[in-house]
């Protein structure tokens, strides 16, 4: 049996459309960041960054979202080029995404909306780096259509799970200067599978407000 730690946020959304795509069935287990839960030591067991998402999976512990997109798409064969040109190409998006997109995307997302103070340099920095990274992804999506090629992949979903909520970082504005990048997303989010994944934050009873116990728990570091 296959066991989720999920909270409905970009990570943790990009693996549980993996899921919903290959319809396996799992045991959906809430982590609720916002009361401190990813610290606690039977979580840590499982993900010693403490962070989610993560999963287990007949004994098989993996976490980081893009650690999981792999190991589900190499274990079920799907979602994955078949040739070895192919592979490369969605390799290297799909750690274009890991290393480039999310992480700038968090960081962006921290100075706008959860930094104690206004910093304008950080926030320059990390949402004009947000901006390349789509600047890049959709001038790859004008030539291709999907990341990998021809056929819808993982790196794909991994652009998803933020690129449904870059409205966080850009506002109204959206992804309306990368309309290659919305065309992908409006097409994934269509799917059952993606209508699927977000839905399971309804089934979930989970802190929403963003206050001192909240900023304990997100960012201990800076307590």
């Amino acid at each position: 049996m296959l066991t989720f730690y999920f909270h409905p946020t970009p990570n943790p959304i990009k693996a549980a459309l993996l899921l919903e795509e290959l319809q396996m069935p799992y045991e959906l287990v809430a982590v609720d960041t916002l009361k401190g839960q990813q610290h606690a030591p039977a979580f840590l067991a499982i993900n010693p960054n403490g962070k989610v998402p993560a999963l287990v999976d007949d004994g098989v512990r993996v976490f980081d979202s893009h650690a999981i997109l792999l190991y589900l798409a190499e274990k079920h064969g799907k979602f994955l080029p078949d040739s070895s040109a192919g592979r490369a190409e969605m390799l290297a998006w799909l750690m274009f995404v890991a290393t480039g997109l999310s992480p700038f995307s968090g960081q962006a997302a921290h100075f706008l909306h959860y930094a104690p103070e206004v910093l304008p340099y950080a926030r320059n920095r990390y949402v004009k780096e947000v901006a390349r990274h789509y600047r890049v992804l959709d001038e790859r999506l004008a030539v291709s259509p999907y990341l990998a090629g021809d056929a819808y992949t993982i790196a794909d979903m991994a652009l998803w799970g933020w690129g449904i909520s870059a409205g966080y970082i850009f506002g109204e504005q959206g992804l309306r200067d990368y309309p290659h990048v919305q065309r992908v997303l409006d097409e994934i989010s269509a799917r059952p599978a993606a209508v699927r994944a977000q839905a399971l934050k309804e089934k979930l009873l989970l802190k929403t407000d963003f206050d001192e116990e909240a900023r304990r728990a997100m960012f201990p570091q800076n307590v």
